[in-house]
């Protein structure tokens, strides 16, 4: 039952239809929005106040049918249907622009007998095609309340309030469509427990007799075809076309952004333009970042108590936090230029473009969603995966999604770039922006690679298909996208930053101390860092490394790193800053400076390209190994994820620096 005063509503609509944009505007809520199908693949929730009423609003998957045929899908199924006495209605969103599509499962939903309120958004665009709705006829034939909004710029936000408040709500009486009495006995009966049923055969490949319980395709394609007669009848009174209009901007700019040769060169050159602005606009406040955490070093040094404190706190997390955080620009540059992407439409036009590449790989024009997601984080990416119906393409996505280079890689492969490479251009694009592009495209290949040898491995026999519908372009939401990144900028600090102070503590006290030098000792005494307990770890391991190129240094580096790939900068940081022979100056001037005993340099370019495609390959990620278990259910899988990419990894960087050195 509801709670005294306060309401619970859902939020409910077809994919790419406003819904996570209307929710944010209704809760305040920083939530993600994108423009391709599936962006919302678990339900949320937000709350707001409107005349001392509390509402709670649960922003569900979105969907196209109430018969799931993936699992994001049956995640909508199972709220709508099994928790309808703790809702009081549905707040259905409706694009004007695709209004027969979303006219089905709003009929679906409102035969259920579940009170809603329907929400016409983007009436403008409409409107801008030479397309009249007429609102009233609408909400007559509906026997609906019908809101116009335009969520994006906030207007009709307060009538959904209003609506919700004064309790809008309508329950049919009558149904819309009469399913056929040689079917309803089944549907009546099976309905409720469709979720269920997909979830059992699909996922856990349950046997053929249990999947008698789903609603049987044969029966859903026949209701889907009378209902859209229905909604066919209904909009021929309700829409007027102009009869001729203007080509808009979205027709002409797909002729070339989602031609078959051009667009992909569109595509490659958007990237290269994006790591052209990922070093050039983040290169002053990088440089501020750094100029900062070095005065608050040596502030610490001078004016803290000499000793194992001023030690700890100058040379071990001050350096280690600056090394992490000075990378912080970078990533929020990537972070922007992708939501400007989504939030302008662009990036359904990739997801589109791929599916003709990704299909022979085992995979399909979904699977580039979560891909494209993983140059952020591999985890959202790898649950964003639930929204792909076919269990062998899931599959196969989860396991080579981590292969795409995320933003904790981002200031690994930025320090070693500068080590490596110069500072010269080519047309005015650096070359170390193109080998920046060069690191992304190599995790895309390799994925691809991965999923056609995979492929053979995992049996599925079903096919399918990608149906989606192309959004028209919108002026992206500068300073909403702006604020979502500092909030995803400021979770990698907080995260990044709290797994850095601890590492940062537990390197300094095992470099800060080494072994009893004189019999007479007791306890372990403050050493130099090569006879530090820290330094006997590393070159325990040396053996290992050695063949790849890497000292102990960079070992200790590594082993942290499997923490978190960014941890390998906070590490190298706090070493080089512990380190008392190494040269002055910024922490890369250290690293490359650095020399072996034989004096070849420590970081040379055969090092610096085995250490890329050491980061490139190995999972590298605890976070992201527990997501992975968790939508799999399988150790085997996880364990083997974890053993290829990293025997991977190892390999191709042994092969590498072989040739190099």
């Amino acid at each position: 039952m509801q709670e005294n005063n306060k309401k619970q509503i859902l939020l409910v609509g077809n994919p790419n239809v406003g819904k996570s944009t209307v929710f944010n505007a209704l809760s305040n809520k920083k939530q993600k929005t994108g423009n391709y199908a599936g962006v919302t693949v678990s339900s949320h929730s937000g709350n707001y106040s409107y005349k001392n009423e509390e509402v709670e609003i649960v922003d569900l998957p979105g969907s196209y049918s109430i018969y799931p045929s993936s699992e994001d899908e049956a995640i909508f199924s199972k709220f709508l249907i099994d928790g309808q006495k703790n809702y009081s209605g549905v707040v259905y969103i409706l694009e004007a622009l695709s209004i027969k599509r979303g006219l089905l499962l709003f009929q679906q939903i409102q035969d259920l007998g579940i009170p809603m309120i329907l929400v016409l958004n983007q009436i403008d665009q409409a409107e801008r095609r030479g397309i009249h709705i007429d609102i009233e006829k609408l909400s007559k034939a509906l026997n609906i309340t019908v809101i116009q909004t335009n969520a994006k710029e906030q207007i009709g936000i307060e009538a959904i309030k209003e609506a919700v408040f004064a309790n809008d709500f309508v329950t049919s009486e009558k149904p819309s469509f009469e399913i056929p009495a040689e079917h309803k006995n089944l549907l009546d009966k099976n309905l409720e427990n469709d979720y269920q049923a997909w979830i059992n055969v699909t996922l856990e490949k349950k046997s053929d007799s249990e999947s008698k319980n789903i609603v049987p395709k044969r029966l859903q394609v026949k209701e889907t075809v009378r209902r859209y007669q229905n909604v066919d009848k209904i909009l021929a009174d309700v829409i007027t076309k102009k009869a001729q209009f203007k080509e808009l901007l979205t027709e002409k700019l797909d002729k070339v952004l989602v031609h078959k040769f051009w667009g992909y060169v569109v595509f490659l050159f958007i990237l290269l333009i994006i790591f052209q602005c990922v070093y050039f606009l983040a290169e002053y406040p990088m440089n501020w970042i750094d100029e900062a955490f070095a005065w608050l070093s040596s502030f610490a040094g001078e004016h803290l108590p000499e000793g194992p404190i001023n030690s700890l706190v100058s040379q071990g997390i001050v350096p280690g936090l600056g090394g992490i955080i000075i990378f912080a620009p970078q990533i929020g540059i990537l972070l922007y230029f992708l939501y400007l992407l989504e939030d302008s439409g662009y990036m359904a036009r990739v997801v589109f473009l791929m599916d003709r590449i990704l299909r022979p790989f085992g995979l399909n024009g979904k699977s580039i969603v979560p891909l494209v997601s993983g140059t952020a984080c591999a985890i959202p990416a790898v649950i964003s995966t639930r929204n792909i119906e076919n269990l062998k393409e899931r599959l196969l996505t989860i396991l080579v999604t981590p292969f795409m280079t995320c933003s904790a890689r981002l200031p690994v492969y930025s320090i070693i770039i500068g080590l490596i490479i110069s500072d010269k251009t080519i047309f005015g694009i650096q070359y170390k922006a193109l080998v920046l592009l060069g690191m992304y495209l190599l995790g895309f290949f390799v994925a691809l690679l991965s999923a056609a040898i995979l492929k053979n491995f995992i049996k599925e026999d079903s096919k399918t298909y990608l149906v989606m519908d192309l959004p028209t372009y919108k002026k992206p939401l500068f300073g909403y996208d702006f604020k979502l990144v500092l909030g995803k900028v400021w979770d990698f600090i907080t995260g990044a930053g709290k797994i850095i102070f601890i590492v940062s503590i537990i390197i300094w006290v095992l470099s800060y101390f080494g072994p009893k030098q004189n019999p007479d000792e007791m306890v372990a005494t403050d050493v130099h860092l090569d006879h530090s307990y820290l330094a006997k770890m590393g070159k325990a391991i040396e053996p290992a490394i050695a063949p790849l190129g890497y000292d102990w240094k960079m070992g200790v580096g590594i082993l942290t790193s499997f923490v978190a790939r960014e941890v390998f900068v906070g590490t190298m940081s706090t070493l080089y800053s512990l380190d008392d022979d190494a040269p002055e100056g910024k922490v890369i001037d250290k690293m490359r400076q650095d020399v072996k005993p034989n004096g070849e340099k420590v970081f040379n370019f055969a090092t610096g390209v085995s250490v890329l495609l050491f980061y490139a390959f190995a999972m590298q990620c605890v976070s992201t190994l527990a997501v992975v278990y968790r939508e799999t259910k399988s150790w085997k899988w996880t364990g083997f994820q974890v053993a290829m990419m990293t025997g991977l990894a190892y390999f191709v960087s042994l092969i590498a620096y072989q040739i190099l050195k």
